[in-house]
């Protein structure tokens, strides 16, 4: 449960592009329980939802909270046509739940007392770089895995300008 600190410095596997998904929501009305309170429960409904099958793309996520109204998901994917298509599988909990709130919102019942977000990335490959000191995988490492520093650069410049094999043949 709890992962041992890598010794050393690491920096993020990241092969390609990284996809990020930064989801969340944020309590407007502390006293109407009923209305957020399923949304906030949805959420860890879809991540266990994804956890058990991992070929729909889901590399890893961090739950946070940004204060006692506001929680949110940092979401790591295999890739953004992965992303599209949970989002968008009607057999999933993300489609269900977005056609309920669809539905209210159409019958006029949304009241404003949960606030929904999103933010999708798809970062390029030589557009993101990480560093890692006595970390467990984390983040982007988490995702993708953990390698260590000197394979990618000592200098954030330095991991910036890595590029993969796949990446730089593509160049070519």
């Amino acid at each position: 449960m709890f992962a041992k600190p890598v010794r050393g410095r690491t920096t993020a596997a990241v092969e390609g592009d990284a996809v990020v998904l930064l989801i969340g929501m944020r309590i407007n009305h502390f006293w109407a329980v009923h209305h957020w309170l399923p949304v906030f429960v949805a959420m860890p409904r879809m991540l266990r939802e994804l956890q058990k099958d991992k070929s729909r793309g889901l590399l890893s996520h961090v739950l946070l909270t940004a204060s006692p109204r506001t929680y949110y998901v940092v979401q790591y994917w295999e890739s953004k046509e992965k992303l599209y298509a949970y989002a968008s599988s009607p057999d999933m909990l993300h489609h269900k739940a977005w056609a309920i709130i669809n539905r209210k919102e159409r019958d006029g019942k949304v009241r404003g007392h949960v606030g929904l977000w999103h933010e999708s990335y798809i970062v390029p490959e030589g557009a993101y770089e990480s560093i890692y000191a006595d970390m467990p995988a984390f983040g982007l490492a988490a995702a993708h895995g953990q390698v260590p520093v000197e394979k990618r650069g000592r200098r954030a410049k330095d991991r910036f300008a890595y590029r993969s094999a796949k990446v730089a043949e593509e160049a070519k």
